[in-house]
């Protein structure tokens, strides 16, 4: 009879064991699929003509689209002083310095004036 007890500790024990691995991978994976890693997650771009990299946070990031270093110049995560490279470039250059990026951050508006300005 003991061994039959000593059987089901067991069994429970294991059952346990997976519902706690589990719920951690269920975190895990969720953490993971909020993660937002930039370029990331997005269909490379079809022609190497539009495709940059950029300098974020002293880090080569992409490849984005044109598309996509909109949105970042938006976020403010891409400046007129900011490193752009494209395929056929000898070197990495400022965004001001390449003209379809300049275009996009000349047409991205000003910050919002707050009530006391």
């Amino acid at each position: 009879m003991s061994t039959d007890f000593y059987s089901m500790d067991k069994l429970v024990e294991f059952g346990m064991s997976m519902a706690i691995a589990n719920q951690m991978a269920s975190s895990m994976n969720q953490s993971l699929n909020q993660m937002q890693v930039p370029g990331a997650g997005k269909a490379m771009p079809t022609s190497a003509d539009n495709i940059y990299f950029a300098v974020i946070d002293g880090k080569q990031s992409g490849p984005y689209s044109l598309t996509e270093l909109s949105r970042l110049i938006a976020e403010k995560k891409i400046v007129k002083e900011t490193y752009i490279w494209k395929p056929g470039m000898a070197r990495w250059e400022l965004a001001e310095n390449v003209s379809e990026v300049l275009r996009l951050v000349a047409i991205t508006p000003p910050p919002v004036p707050t009530t006391n300005e």
